[in-house]
C-alpha cells in the first residue's frame, strides 16, 4: 500500500497471500532515521529491504524495530533484519522471554521460529523517542505481554492483533488465535479511553479515519451482547 498517511507507511510484498494480510508499518522518526513495527513472517525481510531501497533509505537509517508480540507472522523476520538494520530492538518484558523462547510460548498460534533477545524491554505507560513519540500500552488478552503503541499527537493507535479488521467492521483477533479473548477484551476497552483518528491493524483495515469511533461501536455492541 506504501505511504498511507505522512511518514506512515505499509510495507508492500509481505502479506503470503491476498486473504492474509501482515501489515508490516515503517514510520518516520523526526529526524532522519526510521522505526518499524513487527516484521512479518520468515521470508518477509526481502520485501522490507526491497521497499527501502525503492524509497532509497539506506538499511542503517532503520534505528528501531518495535514488537507487538511474540506470534511468528510478527516475529519471523525478526533476526535477519535486525540483522541488516543494525536496529535495537524493543518488547514488553513479558513478551521479550517469549521471543527468547525462555520458557517456549505454548499457548495459542505460531511461536518465534527461533529463540531471539531483544536489546530493550519496557513495561505498560513507557515512552519510547520514535515515530515522533510513541507510548506502549500493555495491552494483554491476545498474548500475555501484547503491546499497542500510541503516538498522542497524531492520535495514531499501532494495535497489533488486539483489533481485526474486517471491511468496516472491527473485532478482536479470533479466539482460535487467541491466549484469553476476555482479557483482550478488557484491554480494548482500555484503549476506548484514548482519543484515535487512525487504527492501525495487523490483520485487515487500517482504519485512516474515525478508527476510535470503530473500536468503540464494536466494544460497546460486546458489551450490551453479554448484559
Amino acid at each position: 500500500m506504501g505511504e498511507i498517511l505522512p511518514g506512515v507507511h505499509l510495507i508492500d510484498g509481505v502479506d503470503p497471500s491476498p486473504d492474509f494480510t501482515t501489515h508490516v508499518y515503517l514510520l518516520k522518526d523526526k529526524g532522519a532515521t526510521w522505526t518499524l513495527i513487527d516484521t512479518g513472517l520468515p521470508g518477509a525481510h526481502a520485501a522490507i529491504e526491497k521497499y527501502l531501497a525503492h524509497l532509497k533509505i539506506e538499511p542503517t537509517a532503520v534505528k528501531k524495530i518495535l514488537l507487538t508480540h511474540l506470534h511468528r507472522d510478527h516475529t519471523g523476520s525478526l533476526k535477519p533484519v535486525a540483522a541488516r538494520t543494525h536496529a535495537k530492538t524493543f518488547a514488553h518484558w513479558i513478551e521479550a522471554a517469549y521471543i527468547a523462547c525462555d520458557p517456549p510460548y505454548t499457548g495459542p498460534g505460531s511461536p518465534p521460529a527461533e529463540p531471539f533477545v531483544v536489546d530493550e524491554t519496557f513495561k505498560d505507560g513507557d515512552s519510547i523517542d520514535a515515530a515522533g513519540g510513541l507510548i506502549a500500552y500493555h495491552t494483554p488478552g491476545h498474548t500475555p505481554g501484547h503491546t499497542s503503541y500510541y503516538q498522542p499527537e497524531r492520535k495514531l493507535l499501532f494495535s497489533g492483533d488486539l483489533f481485526f479488521v474486517d471491511g468496516e467492521n472491527v473485532s478482536l483477533t479470533p479466539g482460535e488465535y487467541t491466549h484469553h479473548s476476555a482479557t483482550a477484551l478488557i484491554s480494548a476497552r482500555r484503549m476506548n479511553q484514548l482519543s484515535v483518528d487512525s487504527l492501525m491493524s495487523y490483520h485487515g483495515g487500517p482504519v485512516l479515519k474515525n478508527g476510535g469511533k470503530a473500536m468503540r461501536a464494536f466494544t460497546q455492541e460486546t458489551d450490551t451482547a453479554v448484559r
